[in-house]
């Protein structure tokens, strides 16, 4: 139930509003001047106040001016009787949400009280996804093994430095974080990161996401875009899955870091654009540039600075920091306790063969919140991971009982002949 609080010195004003806003189910709280109202706010919330302007002790104005610091994200809705266009103004200047004569209309009231809790509302809303943005962007680099340590060494030498950084390691290891924690660290960080992923672009389309497109340039053309480049202009732009790009954008991609230049898809004028480029990928872009498959001119111009992730396999140490960092974070989201995971749960994860890396351990962790009771346990693990020590050691014993893999390969062929049958 929404709380409102009605300051007036006038007792018959405040009992009319009252009367009439409980009728309409709010809660109602009364305050006799503009002291009493700040000291009804230093101990509880509202969603609107409706306040006189015109008190003994404190006047409504300047009590506004105490409520802005008190709670600033309580809209206020000035009334008065002896008020003018000059009196509504300066209370709206003062951050009023709005401004109403007495004796006010009561369908009015009504509905500004209305617009005043979607404000309010509004404003929670997007306080809360500020949060979550803002911790999406700044997540931890959670881990002491020896590639962490290394990695957070390099993005503390090469961060602050204008030169470009090729990011190399398996998907889901976290290449995006060290793009964001590189750009996070540089002089450019009060300007964007623009993340381009290149293997989810077709072909065709990728010059004009990376360079923009005049109007008209090809038949869905309708009007002039801007592109990642000028996007990024003063910041960072982080091209992900680089080894995916077409050959042909890798030459405009080339052209681009050579002059600081761009020109977009239809047009002839060059633009100039600021940008300091990091990339990813997945690929062996060496092997890339054996197959023709990558410019070698232009892995040498983004590889200035290489910084390879490690797959999560290498780092098992990782995994009880990680685990418990997954927990924290899902659980707040979730609005839940955390959950302890036991040390021998912890084992157990460390068993797994993390081909997923990073990423999969995320959703195992989350799958593990939700199906397990108080507390995520060992038989969690082997009920609901595929628990690989268990598979590798019976493929090891598996292993040693045969000389070749010709062998290996006859004892498979008749147990799947007996299992069909």
């Amino acid at each position: 139930m929404a709380k409102i609080l009605i300051v007036d010195d006038e007792t018959s004003i405040r009992r009319t509003l009252r009367d009439i806003l409980e009728f309409e189910k709010y809660k109602v709280d009364e305050a006799g001047d503009g002291l009493e109202a700040l000291a009804k706010l230093k101990k509880d919330s509202y969603d609107v106040i409706i306040m006189d302007i015109k008190m003994p002790k404190m006047d409504g104005l300047e009590a506004l001016e105490r409520v802005a610091i008190l709670a600033p994200d309580t809209p206020t809705v000035m009334i008065s009787g002896h008020g003018n266009i000059e009196t509504a103004v300066e209370a709206v200047k003062k951050g009023a949400f709005d401004y109403i004569s007495k004796p006010p209309d009561l369908n009015r009231l009504l509905i500004t009280i209305r617009n005043a809790m979607d404000k309010s509302s509004l404003i929670t809303e997007t306080k809360v996804l500020k949060r979550r943005v803002a911790k999406s962007k700044t997540q931890e680099m959670v881990g002491d093994s020896g590639g962490m340590q290394k990695i957070k060494e390099t993005i503390e030498k090469v961060g602050p430095s204008e030169a470009r950084v090729l990011i190399t390691g398996p998907n889901g290891t976290g290449k995006e974080l060290v793009a964001r924690w590189l750009h996070a660290k540089s002089n450019r960080a009060s300007a964007p990161i623009v993340e381009v992923n290149c293997a989810a672009i077709p072909s065709e389309l990728i010059e004009s996401e990376l360079f923009g497109h005049e109007k008209g340039a090809f038949t869905s053309a309708i009007k002039q875009r801007i592109g990642k480049f000028e996007q990024a202009n003063g910041g960072t732009l982080f091209l992900d899955e680089i080894g995916d790009m077409s050959l042909s954008a890798q030459a405009k991609v080339l052209r681009a870091l050579q002059e600081n230049k761009i020109t977009r898809v239809g047009g002839d004028k060059e633009i100039k654009v600021d940008v300091r480029v990091v990339a990813a990928t997945n690929k062996d872009l060496r092997r890339e540039i054996a197959e023709k498959k990558f410019r070698e001119d232009l892995y040498h111009r983004l590889a200035v600075i290489i910084i390879q992730v490690p797959p999560l396999n290498e780092r098992l140490d990782d995994i009880p920091l990680l685990a418990d960092h997954f927990v924290q974070s899902i659980c707040n989201e979730y609005g839940t306790a955390p959950k302890k995971i036991t040390p021998k749960a912890l084992k157990a994860l460390q068993d797994v063969n993390w081909t997923g890396n990073i990423r999969e351990l995320r959703n195992v962790i989350e799958r593990l919140i939700i199906l397990s009771d108080k507390e995520i346990t060992e038989q969690d693990v082997l009920d609901y991971v595929k628990p690989s020590s268990a598979n590798k050691d019976a493929l090891k014993e598996l292993f040693s009982r045969f000389d070749d893999m010709s062998e290996l390969q006859e004892h498979i062929k008749k147990e799947y002949e007996a299992f069909k049958r």
